[in-house]
């Protein structure tokens, strides 16, 4: 079976668990801007349990709102999974509030470590565009990355990423969905 995109799902438990150790291992945790940061800090001591995994897949699952200082903005989290074997997630962001048009852009995606530089992450940046296009009729999407992540510009890039701009540290780029 090859990878795919899926909603938040308890299948993926264990793996779930063991990718989130390799995040907390780099230091995401302690990121304050980071999605994934934030599940981190606040999920942690409850996913261990069959029922705090299963309320944490409820409540990320369908449509969520990212809290912004500048505003809510509603959000879709997908998995990227392999059978039973949780590899990464993206994030797509239904609109842009102006932080997030200079720096955190309508779509985040994250690639567990140890999956990393197999060509996951493009392949859930193309799985997704059709969603936000479709679902959200967004013509194009804001995907920005560091300056310094020579890997994920590289993945942006390879899905048509054009860039704009430079705003701060991050490298803004449009991507037409």
């Amino acid at each position: 079976m090859a990878p795919q995109l899926t909603a938040p799902t308890a299948r993926v438990h264990d793996s779930f668990l063991a990718a989130m150790a390799e995040f907390r291992a780099e230091g995401v945790h302690r990121s304050p801007d980071s999605r994934l940061g934030r599940e981190l800090r606040t999920w942690h001591t409850r996913w261990p349990s069959v029922e705090g995994f299963a309320a944490y897949v409820r409540e990320i699952g369908g449509v969520t709102l990212d809290e912004r200082a500048d505003g809510a903005v509603p959000v879709s989290t997908f998995w990227w999974v392999d059978g039973d074997v949780y590899l990464g997630r993206i994030t797509v962001r239904h609109r842009l509030t102006p932080s997030l048009h200079d720096l955190g852009g309508h779509i985040g995606y994250a690639v567990r470590p140890t999956a990393r530089r197999q060509g996951h992450a493009t392949a859930m940046l193309r799985a997704v565009l059709p969603y936000a296009h479709h679902e959200l009729g967004l013509d194009a999407v804001l995907v920005t990355c560091d300056d310094t992540n020579a890997g994920s510009r590289r993945v942006i890039e390879s899905c048509g990423g054009v860039f704009e701009d430079r705003r701060a540290e991050r490298l803004r780029y449009w991507i037409s969905a």
